[in-house]
C-alpha cells in the first residue's frame, strides 16, 4: 500500500513538473516573440503579443507576465515616439520586477529609463537611474548590461562636460568587454571614445580609435551599421584635418551601406556631413540637395538635433525670403524642443515622484491590511483552538510512542556496539599477550636451540613463532584515530597490490566515513583483509574489485574476484570466514558468498547503520 502511494505521488509530481515545463516554454516563447517584434519595428504584431501576454497573466497571475506586459506597452510607445508614456510604463514594469525580486529585469528597466532621460537631456536624472541600475546589476554580473550602463554613464558625463569621468566610464566598459568579448559592445564604446576626442578637436586621437574599430575582423560583413558609423566619423575627422582626398568617397560608401540597411536614423547625420562638404567646396546646388535629404530623414525619424542642423544649413545655403523661412522654422522648432525637453523632464520627475509616493502608500495600506488580517486570523484561531489542541495531543502521543520505540531500538543497538567493543578489547589484549609474551618466549627458546646446534628443532620453533605472530596480528584491533578509514583501506590494498595481482577500489572516496561507527569500519577493514588474503592464497585470483557504498540504512561491501572459485554446496567455511561471519552477526549484518568453479567468487557484506536484524547466507 505504501509503495502504491509512493508511485501515485511520483506520477503526480512528474505530471506537475511537465506541466510547469510546458508553461515556462510557452511564456518564454511569447516574451521572445514580443522582443523580436519590437526590434523589427512591427508595431501591430507587438500590440497583438502584448494582448496575449495580458490574457495569459489573467489566467496564471504570473507576476513576470505582468511586468512584461508593462514592458511591451513601453516599447509600443517608443515605436510611436511618445517617450513620456514609455517612461511611465517602464516605471510600472520596474516596480513589479522589484516586488518579485527580479534584479536583472529591474536593472534593465532602469537602463531603459536612463536612456530615455538622456535623450530628453535630463542628464542628472539619467545618471541617477544608471547608478540605481548598477546597484541591481553589479551583484549578479550580467556583463552585457553592465557594459551598457557604464557606456550610458560615459555619454552623460560627456554632456555634463566631465571628460575625465567619461573616459573612466568608457575604460570600465572596455574592461568588462574583455571578459565578454562582445564585438558589438566594443565597437560602440570605441566609437564613443573617438567621438569624445572629436568633439575636443583632437582629431588624430579620434581617428586612432575609429581605426581600432575598423580594424576588427570582417567588420564590414558582420557589423555593417557600425562599420558605416566608424567610416563616417573617420571621414569627418580627416576632413577637419584638411585631409580631403578620400572623404567624399568614404561618405558615398557610407551612404550606399545605409541605404542597403534602410538605416534611416543615421542617414540624416550623413547628409548633413555631405552637405557641409559641398558647401565648403562652394557646390551650393549639391549642398542644398543633401541638406533637404537630411531634413526629410530627420523629420521621419524624429531626430530633432539633425532636424535643427538641417534647417540651419538650408538657411545658410539660401537667401532672401526662403532663408528667413528656414530660420524662422529653426527658431520655432528650437523653442518647441526646449519646451518639450522641459516638459519631459518635469513629466519624468512627476512620474518618479508619483510612483514612489504610491509605493509608500501601498506599503502603509499593506501594513494596515496585515493588521486587520491578523485580527481576523486571531479570532479564527480562538474558535478552532480546542480542536487543534486535541489534534496536537493525539499527534504528540503518537510521536511519543514512536520516539519510545526508536529510542529503545537505538539503546539496544548501542549496547550491542559496546559488547562488540568489549570483545575487540579482549581480542586486542590476547593479541598483545601473544605478541609480547608468547612470541617473546618462543624467540628466546629459538636462540637457545640455535646455540645448542639443534637447528632442525629451532627451524620448527621459528615456524611456530611466525604462526603465533600472524595470529596476534589477526586478533589485533584496528584504530582509526591516527590513520583514517580511507587511508587504512588504501594502505591495505597497496600492501597486497602486485603486477599479477591487481586490486581496484570503487566508492571509497564518495562518503564521509567519520560519521560511521568505528565498530562497523573495523568490520569492513577486517572483511576486506580476509577476502584479499583468501583470494591471494586459495583462489589464485589475478584481479579483485572492491566496491564500497553507503545508503540511508546500511553500508554495503561487495568484493568480486576472477579466481578459480569453488562449489558452495561442498566447500565449508574456513576458520577465517567463520570468525568473519561471527563478527558480522555481532552487528546484525549479512554475509552472502556466491561462487562457481572456474567463475570466481562474489562476496557481499551488508551492515545496518541502525541495528536492524538480517539473515546470513552462504550460497
Amino acid at each position: 500500500m505504501k509503495r502504491f502511494l509512493y508511485i501515485i505521488l511520483f506520477c503526480s509530481s512528474f505530471l506537475l513538473a511537465q506541466e510547469n515545463k510546458d508553461y515556462l516554454h510557452k511564456r518564454n516563447t511569447l516574451i521572445e516573440a514580443g522582443r523580436q517584434a519590437y526590434f523589427a519595428k512591427r508595431l501591430p504584431l507587438l500590440k497583438t503579443i502584448t494582448t496575449q501576454v495580458d490574457s495569459l497573466f489573467k489566467k496564471t497571475q504570473d507576476s513576470i507576465l505582468l511586468a512584461k506586459y508593462y514592458h511591451f506597452k513601453a516599447l509600443q510607445n517608443k515605436l510611436t515616439y511618445t517617450n513620456d508614456s514609455a517612461f511611465y510604463y517602464y516605471h510600472l514594469s520596474k516596480d513589479i520586477s522589484k516586488k518579485i525580486k527580479d534584479s536583472l529585469a529591474v536593472g534593465r528597466r532602469l537602463l531603459s529609463l536612463a536612456n530615455l532621460q538622456r535623450e530628453a537631456k535630463d542628464f542628472r536624472g539619467s545618471e541617477i537611474s544608471s547608478i540605481e541600475a548598477l546597484q541591481y546589476l553589479e551583484p549578479i554580473k550580467p556583463s552585457i548590461y553592465l557594459e551598457r550602463v557604464y557606456n550610458n554613464l560615459g555619454l552623460i558625463s560627456e554632456e555634463l562636460d566631465q571628460k575625465d569621468d567619461a573616459i573612466n566610464y568608457y575604460n570600465k566598459t572596455l574592461e568588462i568587454n574583455k571578459k565578454t568579448k562582445d564585438n558589438l559592445g566594443y565597437l560602440f564604446t570605441i566609437n564613443n571614445i573617438g567621438l569624445l576626442y572629436q568633439k575636443q578637436n583632437q582629431h588624430k586621437k579620434a581617428i586612432s580609435y575609429f581605426n581600432k574599430g575598423l580594424s576588427q575582423d570582417s567588420i564590414k560583413e558582420k557589423y555593417p551599421t557600425q562599420y558605416a558609423l566608424l567610416l563616417e566619423n573617420v571621414a569627418f575627422s580627416k576632413y577637419s584635418l584638411d585631409k580631403k582626398d578620400e572623404v567624399l568617397t568614404q561618405y558615398e560608401e557610407v551612404l550606399s551601406t545605409r541605404k542597403e540597411l534602410n538605416d534611416l536614423s543615421n542617414l540624416s547625420m550623413l547628409h548633413i556631413n555631405i552637405s557641409n562638404y559641398y558647401k565648403d567646396h562652394n557646390e551650393i546646388k549639391k549642398a542644398l540637395f543633401h541638406a533637404n535629404e537630411a531634413l526629410q530623414y530627420a523629420k521621419q525619424t524624429h531626430n530633432n538635433k539633425k532636424w535643427l542642423e538641417a534647417l540651419e544649413n538650408l538657411s545658410d545655403l539660401t537667401s532672401g525670403e526662403q532663408s528667413k523661412l528656414y530660420l524662422n522654422e529653426y527658431i520655432t522648432l528650437s523653442d518647441s524642443l526646449f519646451q518639450n525637453e522641459r516638459r519631459l523632464k518635469n513629466q519624468f520627475a512627476k512620474i518618479r515622484y508619483e510612483t514612489d509616493k504610491k509605493e509608500k502608500e501601498n506599503t502603509v495600506l499593506k501594513t494596515e491590511n496585515q493588521q486587520k488580517q491578523a485580527e481576523i486570523l486571531y479570532h479564527k484561531q480562538q474558535k478552532t483552538i480546542g480542536w487543534l489542541a486535541a489534534a496536537i495531543g493525539l499527534l504528540l502521543f503518537g510521536f511519543s510512542v514512536m520516539f519510545y520505540f526508536q529510542r529503545r531500538r537505538k539503546l539496544l543497538y548501542q549496547a550491542q556496539l559496546q559488547q562488540v567493543q568489549v570483545r575487540e578489547h579482549e581480542r586486542k589484549q590476547i593479541a598483545k599477550s601473544l605478541h609480547d609474551e608468547v612470541a617473546g618466549d618462543l624467540r628466546l627458546l629459538h636462540r637457545k636451540l640455535e646455540k645448542s646446534n639443534l637447528l632442525e628443532e629451532a627451524q620448527k620453533l621459528d615456524a611456530v613463532k611466525e604462526n603465533v605472530r600472524n595470529l596476534s596480528h589477526q586478533l589485533s584491533s584496528v584504530s582509526f584515530n591516527k590513520v583514517s578509514f580511507k587511508n587504512q583501506i588504501i594502505n591495505l590494498v597497496s600492501d597486497y597490490f602486485e603486477p599479477d595481482f591487481k586490486i581496484k577500489l570503487n566508492g571509497l572516496q564518495n562518503y564521509n566515513w567519520t560519521t560511521v561507527d568505528n565498530s562497523i569500519k573495523r568490520l569492513l577493514y577486517l572483511s576486506t583483509r580476509e577476502s584479499i588474503q583468501n583470494c591471494k592464497k586459495y583462489a589464485k585470483a589475478s584481479k579483485i574489485i572492491i566496491n564500497f557504498s553507503v545508503h540511508k540504512k546500511y553500508v554495503h561491501l561487495n568484493i568480486v574476484d576472477d579466481g578459480i572459485g569453488f562449489d558452495t554446496n561442498i566447500s565449508k567455511k574456513g576458520i577465517g570466514l567463520q570468525n568473519l561471519q561471527e563478527r558480522i552477526e555481532e552487528l546484525n549484518g549479512t554475509l552472502t558468498i556466491n561462487s562457481e568453479v572456474g567463475k570466481g567468487t562474489q562476496t557481499d557484506i551488508q551492515i545496518p547503520l541502525n541495528g536492524w536484524t538480517n539473515k546470513n547466507t552462504f550460497s
